[in-house]
């Protein structure tokens, strides 16, 4: 365990040399307020560097996971470290994921990651950031690469083709250190051969504070139904029924949208609740869509 934790702590102290040297500013440490961003933030401050701490308030987390990014954040702050929640934007207006996704015109997929990239991928611009991001948390294995490059595809101009490598994707292609050109933004990745159980004996052994979420039966923390969280998503929903009845106000504001903007190819939705349903991958309503076929992905 303290060979790993002495690995990381190294990469940060480089990453931190080379912010200041490149960027004149100290390192970034982004906190989504799981487990790994925890411990992550505790390697942070045990490494000596200065460093600030970047949350993208993505208005689709669970109450628990706000009110312990706050609490955190607080802490920071009494320490003198600048920590800062940022507020999401689209098209320079402030933005949250009911508003977007009638401005979309359809509901975030796997396929359609818009969310992804408005609600948490647009900070820290110009600068040099550390993630948690873990190989051990892919689901799919490729082949390991030291180096990459991440791409940045525009969030309004996404298509069903178009390769996409979010910040928070953990596949094994991610690499300890990456340049992002287009986004002016440099990554490291200091915890990414960590295993999910270095992670928790980490936190156990340090006394790491964390989301309560986890002795709440969750695995992960995250955007309430998440696409990526696949049957996750009807637990989730039983636990925060205020979100549900959110997103299904989003999905009638989607269907009056494409009413009057898709005349030629109306939605076979008659409201949100069956988008919602569809969405959730219910096999057992009328009116199944394919995003492809019917035309909303060209």
């Amino acid at each position: 365990m303290m060979d790993l934790e002495q690995k990381s702590i190294k990469r940060i102290k480089l990453a931190s040399e080379m912010s200041l040297q490149h960027y004149g500013k100290p390192l970034v440490c982004t906190y989504s307020g799981g487990k790994d961003s925890d411990v992550m933030l505790e390697l942070f401050k045990r490494s000596g560097v200065p460093f600030e701490v970047h949350n993208s308030h993505t208005t689709v987390d669970a109450p628990p996971t706000v009110y312990h990014i706050r609490k955190r954040f607080g802490e920071l702050e009494d320490m003198g470290i600048k920590a800062a929640i940022e507020m999401p934007k689209y098209k320079g207006k402030r933005v949250s994921m009911w508003t977007l996704i009638p401005q979309k015109g359809m509901p975030p997929s796997r396929l359609m990651r818009y969310c992804c990239q408005i609600l948490k991928e647009t900070g820290c611009a110009n600068r040099f950031i550390g993630t948690g991001v873990r190989w051990d948390e892919s689901t799919a294995r490729t082949e390991r690469q030291a180096y990459e490059t991440i791409s940045k595809v525009k969030a309004d101009k996404i298509t069903a083709t178009d390769e996409i490598m979010l910040m928070n994707d953990n596949l094994e292609k991610r690499k300890m250190t990456e340049h992002c050109m287009q986004k002016n933004k440099m990554v490291v990745n200091p915890i990414i051969d960590w295993e999910h159980r270095d992670i928790w004996e980490y936190i156990r052994s340090e006394r790491i504070e964390y989301n309560p979420l986890y002795d709440h039966g969750y695995s992960r923390v995250g955007c309430i139904g998440c696409p990526m969280a696949s049957k996750g998503r009807w637990k989730q929903f039983a636990d925060f029924p205020t979100y549900q009845r959110a997103y299904i106000r989003a999905f009638d504001k989607m269907l009056e949208y494409l009413q009057v903007n898709c005349k030629k190819n109306p939605p076979r939705w008659k409201n949100g609740y069956e988008v919602f349903l569809w969405w959730m991958e219910d096999k057992n309503i009328e009116g199944q869509m394919d995003l492809i076929e019917d035309g909303f992905i060209q």
